[in-house]
């Protein structure tokens, strides 16, 4: 009768979305106006042992154990849990200065490499499952909601390049390159001469096989090695892109990262970053950070511009994708549970919750808001290579 109680009170917190719950006793209740969203299915009648002030990750761990299951949209769930911990934040306090402490403490070198291969060396058959053709693990661009996911990460890709003004025979290179898409995509249609990075060996191996089938080698090229060690050889480059990398990058190394672009770009070229922000600053989402994500940190977007422009790096463009990535992860969710026995195969009922939770509860952030990605075209000081106006990205 406790837990029941406890429970209540946080399901009070929550009623901005109708929802109903289901306890293990058969009992039910509904909370909120109008017709439920989803249904609360409380498995475990000691649930609240394993809860704390971590409620994201204790949710998330209590999801992910079975304990609790829904029926309905998971990312639906993801909003409602996040009132909860909205009104509890001042009784969190204490685990959230924690928490906060954490995330600016510097990763090492090792463990920014180790953090990668944690989430990106899955396996390429487990990525295979449910990305679409192109491979690109990041922010599609959608001209229509009934386009494509390919289709969509094709523009994408195109739109940043066109960004780029990209040319031919200009050197480019792709910070956190994935599994290549861009690279071979910039090297084919724009005939330039590509250096992929990654820290992945999985995706080193596939970029590799893709250069080769494409025969692609007088023009791309892929390697294991971080943004530093590359900008520590002295090699610079026309063109910079990096697509959802500096997320990994950590607080603490965001004026490393800012530095490396401003050093290894020539006088008046153009880089342009596509990346995660957060609308106020605060901690990344302590459960994604211990089991999809670790070392993660969304900068705002104030925090990324004021560590750019301190190597007089100037701001030319800046573009809001947020309803682009809430498609991309409706497409990805969409293939995963296409594939789900497969993944459960390969990964087991546990890895499977996992994922499901971090594809819906993505897609909540990105429609609630509470996350958005943005298109940051920056210059090596001074440029004139951008156009006066912008006609020439949107010109068929």
């Amino acid at each position: 009768m406790f837990t029941k109680q406890i429970l209540r009170q946080l399901f009070r917190q929550a009623a901005g979305v109708p929802f109903s719950v289901t306890y293990w006793d058969g009992a039910s209740e509904k909370y909120g106006d109008g017709e439920s969203k989803f249904t609360l299915i409380i498995n475990d009648n000691k649930i609240l042992d394993t809860f704390d002030d971590d409620f994201e990750v204790a949710f998330g761990e209590a999801y992910m154990a079975g304990r609790l299951d829904v029926v309905g949209d998971l990312a639906d769930v993801v909003s409602a849990a996040a009132e909860v911990r909205r009104a509890n934040l001042s009784g969190a306090s204490n685990s959230l200065a924690v928490r906060a402490a954490a995330s600016l403490k510097a990763r090492t070198k090792r463990q920014q490499k180790q953090d990668v291969q944690h989430h990106y060396d899955l396996g390429n058959d487990f990525f295979k499952l449910w990305l679409d053709a192109s491979m690109c693990y990041s922010c599609a661009y959608f001209k229509t909601p009934t386009d494509s996911l390919e289709d969509a990460q094709i523009t994408k890709i195109d739109h940043s390049l066109n960004k780029l003004r990209l040319k031919a025979g200009e050197s480019l290179l792709d910070i956190g390159c994935g599994w290549g898409a861009l690279v071979m995509r910039a090297a084919q249609m724009h005939h330039a001469r590509v250096t992929g990075i990654t820290l992945s060996e999985q995706q080193f191996y596939h970029d590799c096989r893709s250069i080769e089938s494409l025969s692609l080698g007088g023009l791309a090229n892929v390697r294991v090695i971080d943004y530093e060690g590359l900008a520590r050889e002295g090699r610079t480059f026309d063109k910079i892109v990096s697509i959802g990398m500096i997320e990994h990058v950590g607080k603490a190394h965001l004026d490393d990262f800012s530095k490396a672009v401003s050093t290894m770009l020539r006088p008046g070229g153009l880089a342009l970053l596509h990346f995660i922000t957060s609308p106020q600053p605060g901690v990344f989402n302590p459960w994604i950070q211990k089991y999809i994500f670790p070392g993660a940190y969304v900068p705002t977007v104030a925090e990324m511009i004021d560590r750019i422009s301190s190597y007089d790096m100037r701001i030319i463009d800046v573009e809001n994708l947020r309803p682009h990535y809430q498609m991309t992860l409706d497409h990805w969710s969409a293939t995963f549970e296409q594939n789900v026995s497969k993944v459960r195969e390969m990964l087991g009922e546990e890895f499977v919750r996992m994922w499901r939770l971090y594809l819906r509860g993505c897609s909540s952030s990105f429609r609630d808001g509470v996350l958005e990605i943005h298109q940051i075209l920056v210059s090596n000081g001074k440029s004139d290579e951008v156009p006066l106006t912008r006609d020439d990205l949107y010109a068929v």
